[in-house]
């Protein structure tokens, strides 16, 4: 993954429980961080995960902790993940009620190829939040596995929920690699073609979705049509994935 999506997913993590504590109508009172900051904001860290730490955390131990999600967040996304699992597995047998600390461990994890220890923390923060963010990628750690009931499940799931183009796109594309994995090939690239037309002007997520379907097309045989959407990649993102590189090997 380029390094700016692995920033993104990280600040994303980091910033998540801020933003939907922001959606909702007022404030029982001014916290700690209202009352002239703490360390947390000093260490780069979202104001509500400061919150958290506070509420579970002893103050004697929190400056330090704050302190080391911040370099687990730089690790991250310098994608040193194993620094970053180092770091993050004692924050959160120590703060098990940080929803963003379970997330980024369990993203990391997913990152190591560490299935089932991501499932775990994924599942944590999905309870902990009741958010559907993490489905895609707890999707793909179960298709990893071959759960194909869980990986369905999850995938209506995210669809009920009418989350953003972004987030239903990877939900699909995790979904429709499980189908091609079982040998439905026919299925998982009518999955990524159901109501899509290729935009006069592609964001990073459409160009997800046409290069999984271009190589589900590949491996189905039809190199033509594989051939014509990779082209269409190369003609608007000439830098996305190996993108040249699957044109050149089609010609």
């Amino acid at each position: 993954m380029p390094a700016d999506e692995l920033r993104d997913e990280a600040q994303a993590a980091m910033g998540r429980a801020g933003a939907r504590r922001a959606g909702r109508a007022g404030r029982a009172g001014a916290s700690t961080a209202d009352q002239g900051g703490s360390a947390g904001e000093h260490w780069g860290l979202d104001r509500d995960i400061v919150e958290q730490l506070t509420r579970a955390v002893e103050p004697a131990r929190r400056e330090r902790i704050e302190q080391r999600l911040s370099e687990a967040v730089q690790a991250f996304q310098a994608e040193r993940f194993a620094d970053a699992a180092r770091i993050l597995k004692p924050l959160a047998d120590q703060a098990p009620g940080v929803a963003a600390i379970r997330e980024l461990y369990g993203l990391t994890l997913y990152r190591l190829g560490r299935w089932r220890s991501a499932i775990r923390e994924l599942e944590a923060f999905e309870t902990l939040t009741a958010s559907t963010e993490q489905h895609p990628v707890l999707a793909d750690c179960h298709r990893a596995l071959g759960h194909w009931v869980t990986v369905d499940e999850l995938w209506e799931e995210l669809r009920r929920a009418a989350p953003s183009p972004e987030l239903l796109t990877e939900g699909r594309i995790v979904t429709a690699g499980a189908l091609a994995d079982r040998g439905d090939l026919r299925t998982a690239i009518g999955m990524l073609e159901e109501g899509f037309r290729y935009p006069r002007s592609p964001k990073i997520h459409h160009l997800r979705r046409v290069y999984a379907l271009a190589d589900l097309y590949e491996r189905a045989g039809d190199l033509a049509r594989s051939r014509e959407l990779f082209g269409r990649i190369q003609r608007d993102a000439p830098d996305f994935a190996d993108v040249e590189d699957r044109v050149r090997a089609l010609r």
